[in-house]
This record gives C-alpha cells, structure tokens and sequence, in this order.
C-alpha cells in the first residue's frame, strides 16, 4: 500500500513525488507564507509552472494545484520555475519564461485573455512580458495570439462543419464580423470562401492551402 503522502498520477502510475493539499498547505500558498518555503513547493497543471509558497503571483484555481517536496521533483515532473520567485535559486533565463508565456497562450488561446491577464498567469509585469516576448519570437504576444486562432480556424474549417460564427467562438472570438475581418486579412479569403475552396481542391484531388 503507498504512504498517504503518495497519490495517483492521470496514468494510474503511484507518484510519491507528490504531496497532499492540505488545508495548511493550500492556506501557505494563498497568504503566501514565507515561513513555509522550502518545506513544500506548489505547481499549477493550467500554466506548467511551479513556485514557492510565499510567491506573491495571483493564487491558482485550488483544483489546478500539485504539491512537491522539492524543486527537483517539480521538474522532474516537467514543471517550469516561476520566474518571479525563482523556486530553483536561479534566475529563470528570457528564452524559457517565453517557453512558458507560448505554453499558457498555446492553452488558452480559445479565452478571452488581455496582456494583463497574461502577466499574472506568467508571473511577471504586462510590459516586460510584451517587451521580452517580441524580442525573442519577433512577434508581439498578441499577435501570436491571432496567428494560432487563424490556423484553428482553418483547421475547422477545412474538417469541421461548424457554422462560421460556431469557429469564432471557439477560437475565443465573440464577435463573428470582427473573425471574418481578421480571417480576411490574414488569407486574403472569407471563412466561407476559404472552406470552398478547400473543399473544391479536396474534390479535385488537387493540394490546397
């Protein structure tokens, strides 16, 4: 029989690594008590990125949280360092915390999510995170942000058969003229002329974009 302190990966896999959340533990976590550094370290599965207790970033969903004993089984577990807290003792280098800024965008690019949003599930300032981001993609996070929702759509479009307004929504845009706008300059085509020509190519046997 595993320890207590023992709990079931997604995988069915015991993974002792992992703690319990304790009603102290999460209680830590969200007065971001410093006297519990070291003792624990706290992950959250919606960011891929782990902290210490007295971390003063936005406290996380308490469902989304995994505890660990130490930095090392954190990563272990494919975790990144917080960049504001810096769990391992080290500066998080630029080029990661932009590896962890693409995650959560990767993640979420179907929400409704402002730069500020942004920074705080990244842990850092609205303008360091822009500034950064653009200069090590080349690209502002926002337009980032539009390149993925465009490929989306384009995949929906071409497999799906949800209506154009139904692809708006899910890839997080509320306003359907707004989608066709952007889809339009993105492509040069609107949704629906993008998805007959699609299919005309398919029908044809020919390759299309």
């Amino acid at each position: 029989m595993a320890e207590p302190s023992d709990t079931m990966s997604h995988d069915g896999i015991i993974d002792s690594s992992q703690q319990l959340l304790t009603d102290e533990k999460w209680q830590a976590i969200i007065h971001n008590d410093a006297s519990y550094d070291n003792q624990f370290f706290y992950a959250v599965k919606t960011t891929s990125i782990f902290c210490r207790p007295s971390c003063k970033s936005r406290p996380p969903n308490k469902q989304n949280v995994r505890i660990f004993q130490n930095a090392q089984q954190a990563l272990k577990a494919n975790f990144r360092p917080c960049k504001r807290c810096k769990p391992t003792g080290q500066r998080l280098p630029d080029s990661e915390w932009v590896a962890q800024i693409t995650n959560v965008i990767d993640n979420h690019f179907s929400e409704q999510m402002t730069l500020e949003t942004l920074a705080e599930m990244c842990h850092g300032s609205p303008y360091h995170l822009h500034r950064t981001f653009k200069r090590i993609k080349g690209i502002t996070p926002g337009d980032y942000v539009q390149q993925l929702r465009m490929d989306k759509a384009k995949k929906l479009l071409a497999e799906t058969d949800k209506t154009v307004t139904d692809i708006a929504f899910a890839v997080g845009m509320s306003s359907t003229s707004y989608f066709v706008t952007l889809f339009r300059k993105a492509t040069g085509q609107t949704p629906t002329e993008y998805r007959q020509r699609r299919q005309t190519g398919i029908d044809q046997g020919g390759i299309s974009r």
